[in-house]
């Protein structure tokens, strides 16, 4: 303890990111601070909404009594409401202690909070100090601070301590305000919410003790400045005398009161800050030179013990690498080896022990885990083209000559494909597997869900079937499905230079967010910076993108780094004023303008695009080979037609009523999830009678693939209640077939033979149907035996349940050239179109590579 006054000069504080940014020669969005001690979860998630609400209340003069949020506060501490003030942030309300209250000297604690003397020196106070010892921590003990009480005097305390982060004991303070009626304490607990909060003084208050609390560090809200003081009534009045009106403007009196009864946000607060503080002291505790004091609060004190570097030019050091440090030698009681951290989320604080181990200990290995660079495609809605953008930064990356994979933590399609170890996944990551030059993995694709029903589907978790659930249990088991779903990201980046992943739908989706693991929480968990696709050709992609992120939390927008425009036609130029409108309201760049890519040769991600027409619905070309598909409700697997689509003789068109069925040279009944309701749908619609009259008819080669195979059959049985209730039904008795639903799944790869064309075909099966012949002999093989395939006498019907079936050239043009045989067409056994997709990716790759900013994206990734 020391008697003598203290001049002290105006301290400088943490936070200022500007002059930072000049400090360190970056951009203010690439710092770390360190140096400001704000909730490390940043704002709630009601903050924007709630702001957006009371925009229009603006217009108006302020409540100068911030009456509403007054009563607020008097309900949480259960005190009348005329023991409180608000103000303009905790040091608006400092600054009114010393003028207010008559006090002739102030007594500090020190180290503290450097504002603390301020107020007092511009009211010509006494400061005198007394000094906590680093031997003990800085803990203070009220009891000490008795032999220096006098009447009239202020002492100021924190609650816990700035910059130390240390709380002292409440009861002793109290007896000792008992005790010492004419003395003033002023108790800061702007950091308490941080805390346990049993160290606080707001219940069984004395008379003169009063307490400062600030909204802003709790509530991550800075810049909007909202604080407040409880106290004796008598104190208030004469505070209150001294403070002008409306200094507390609308929106943060409509925030402080939304936040003071948001007791979840609180309490996820003091978790997560007590996990991530204990965290950073062990990790910095591993670094030699350095004393980690223990703290209770959203920061840590250290010393540094070096043999030639004070913390200022560790400071220095590290803001050159983007880290910014408080040093604390301009408090009271420390020296030039101090200096204060902030609590930071797991990934920050990573960067900066490396940071700091690059300094302090350049020749050490680190030990920090590896962070494989990874960026994220989420969309505006579904089927904006998020797929095919993945593929294409996939294979532009393979290209640049590194070591990508895709990953896509959750894809509800009823397109899959399976692997060769038997697993199954979606076949949009297939594809980008393909284009990274990868065999397909179910780590890229954890989890596919296959809808079976209006609100139920089938789980696939890692490849493997594990039963069918309703939407609404599978929402309550997605956070033990997601530890899973992380484990296979773990493992996949781990083994890879870079990762791109892809979300589903949109993250918008309010209904979605709080169970989602595919969208903004895996991105969080990959440290993946997000780029928005929106899709141009559907119209009002300015306006999803910019209504997009107003539903987003400021986390989830601080994650967004631009957005993608996709399939635009014309002069790209002129989207300027919207590009400008965009930036202004996010405050995000668009990061490309992908041109609209007409015959792209690849599969798209699922049926959207197949139900919205992506093969005309009922048209016919009489130059071309009519080859019609029916649309069932349950449609898997169309990428099957994709071979026949390519083909320069081929029209390839969607059927969904009798009336467009027409005579078409050949039908297709594709893929099924729920084949028993498919063939219920066709005996209701018309259709299953319309097959029938085009069999008979005799002109018309109907084939089935995999669900479409078993509909052909005479009879389908379900005794597991697979697809529906326990039960059968009679099929379209096309083929002498039957087909039981067994309970496991078959998935596996299969080479074979065509034994008619005698083509070699290779593909891959997936179905629950356990199919028999009777009386006819097998069309397609596997090298087992088993029946792959089947037809009738006259080849006109037939089936097969494998997909990927019209992949090969010369099959595919055999029977090509045989309905045109049928026509009296010319047919000379000549391939004419290979289907390959290596040169289609390429073709992607270069249009996106051109449209995209990749020198951007580059950065993101830190490449």
């Amino acid at each position: 303890m020391t008697g003598q006054t203290r001049q002290p000069v105006r301290h400088s504080h943490g936070g200022n990111l500007r002059a930072l940014s000049q400090a360190a020669g970056l951009p203010q969005g690439e710092l770390l601070d360190f140096s400001a001690n704000i909730n490390p979860l940043g704002p709630p998630d009601w903050l924007r909404p709630l702001i957006e609400s009371r925009i229009s209340d603006l217009i108006h003069y302020p409540d100068p009594d911030a009456t509403e949020l007054v009563e607020a506060l008097a309900a949480l501490h259960r005190i009348p409401a005329d023991q409180i003030l608000v103000g303009n942030g905790a040091t608006e309300l400092l600054h009114l202690l010393p003028r207010a209250l008559g006090c002739s000297s102030l007594l500090l604690a020190v180290p503290s909070y450097a504002d603390y003397e301020e107020p007092a020196r511009l009211s010509g106070l006494n400061i005198e100090q007394f000094f906590l010892s680093p031997d003990t921590g800085f803990l203070l003990d009220p009891t000490c601070l008795v032999p220096f009480l006098k009447p009239a005097q202020l002492v100021l305390l924190g609650q816990p301590n700035n910059p130390t982060g240390r709380t002292f004991d409440a009861a002793s303070l109290r007896r000792i305000a008992a005790e010492h009626p004419a003395t003033l304490f002023v108790v800061d607990e702007s950091f308490i919410g941080f805390t346990d909060a049993s160290q606080s003084l707001q219940q069984n208050r004395p008379e003169n003790i009063l307490i400062l609390t600030s909204l802003t560090k709790l509530y991550a809200i800075p810049g909007l400045r909202l604080g407040y003081l409880t106290g004796a009534a008598a104190h208030i009045r004469q505070l209150k005398n001294y403070l002008p009106n409306w200094t507390v403007n609308s929106l943060a009196q409509a925030v402080g009161v939304r936040a003071v009864q948001d007791t979840e946000y609180l309490q996820h607060s003091r978790s997560f800050v007590t996990g991530q503080r204990e965290a950073l002291a062990a990790l910095l505790s591993s670094l030699s030179g350095l004393t980690v004091y223990p703290a209770e609060a959203n920061f840590l004190l250290l010393r540094l013990d070096h043999p030639t570097l004070a913390a200022q030019q560790l400071a220095d050091l590290a803001l050159q690498q983007g880290i910014a440090l408080r040093v604390c030698g301009n408090f009271s009681g420390l020296d030039g080896r101090y200096f204060r951290l902030a609590v930071r989320t797991e990934p920050e604080q990573q960067r900066l022990y490396t940071v700091l181990q690059s300094i302090l200990a350049p020749s050490r290995p680190r030990i920090v885990k590896r962070q494989t660079p990874a960026i994220m495609f989420q969309g505006t809605g579904s089927n904006a083209g998020k797929s095919i953008l993945t593929a294409a930064l996939c294979r532009i990356l393979k290209q640049d000559g590194y070591d990508v994979a895709p990953f896509k933590a959750q894809n509800m399609s009823l397109n899959s494909f399976v692997t060769r170890d038997g697993g199954e996944m979606g076949r949009a990551q297939v594809l980008q597997a393909q284009a990274c030059r990868l065999d397909p993995d179910v780590r890229m694709n954890p989890v596919l869900l296959k809808p079976n029903s209006e609100t139920g589907s089938q789980v696939i978790l890692c490849g493997k079937a594990i039963g069918t659930t309703h939407f609404k249990d599978y929402a309550e088991q997605r956070a033990e499905i997601f530890k899973t779903v992380r484990r296979c990201y773990d493992e996949l980046s781990a083994e890879h230079q870079i990762m791109v992943l892809e979300g589903a739908g949109s993250p918008a989706e309010v209904n979605l967010k709080a169970n989602d693991i595919v969208n903004m929480n895996m991105a969080r968990y990959a440290h993946a910076p997000v780029l928005l696709v929106g899709d141009i050709d559907r119209g009002g992609v300015f306006a999803s993108f910019v209504g997009t992120m107003e539903v987003l939390s400021e986390a989830e927008r601080a994650m967004v780094a631009g957005f993608v425009i996709n399939r635009f036609r014309g002069d790209a130029s002129l989207l300027g004023d919207a590009l400008a409108y965009t930036r202004f309201h996010t405050n995000k760049p668009v990061l490309g303008t992908i041109p609209y890519l007409h015959n792209l040769g690849l599969p798209e991600e699922d049926s959207v695009s197949f139900k919205q027409g992506l093969l005309a619905a009922g048209a016919k070309d009489s130059q071309l080979l009519d080859i019609a598909v029916l649309d069932l409700p349950h449609i898997s697997n169309f990428t099957d037609l994709d071979p026949l689509g390519l083909e320069p003789d081929v029209g390839l068109r969607i059927v969904r009523s009798v009336a467009k069925l027409g005579q078409p040279d050949a039908l297709i009944l594709a893929g099924s999830k729920n084949t028993l309701a498919d063939l219920a749908w066709l005996q209701q619609t018309g259709l299953a009678a319309a097959v029938l009259e085009l069999a008979q008819a005799g002109q018309t080669e109907i084939i089935g693939i995999c669900g479409g195979f078993q509909l052909l059959g005479q009879q389908i049985s379900d005794p597991h209640a697979i697809e529906s209730g326990a039960g059968q039904q009679q099929g379209l008795g096309l083929l002498a077939i039957n087909t039981v639903m067994a309970e496991e799944k078959t998935t596996l790869q299969t080479r074979c033979c065509h034994l008619t064309s005698g083509c070699l075909l290779s593909g891959y099966e997936i179905h629950h149907g356990i199919t028999t012949a009777e009386g006819i002999e097998p069309l397609i093989t596997g090298q087992d035996g088993r029946l792959l395939g089947a037809g009738s006498a006259n080849g006109l019907i037939w089936g097969s349940y494998l997909h990927g079936i019209f992949d090969a050239d010369p099959f595919r043009r055999w029977l090509l050239d045989r309905l045109r045989q049928r026509k009296g067409w010319q047919s000379d056994g000549q391939i004419r179109t290979c289907y390959d997709l290596e040169p289609a990716l390429d073709r992607l790759a270069d249009t996106v590579r051109n449209s995209l900013d990749l020198r951007e994206i580059y950065r993101l990734l830190r490449l």
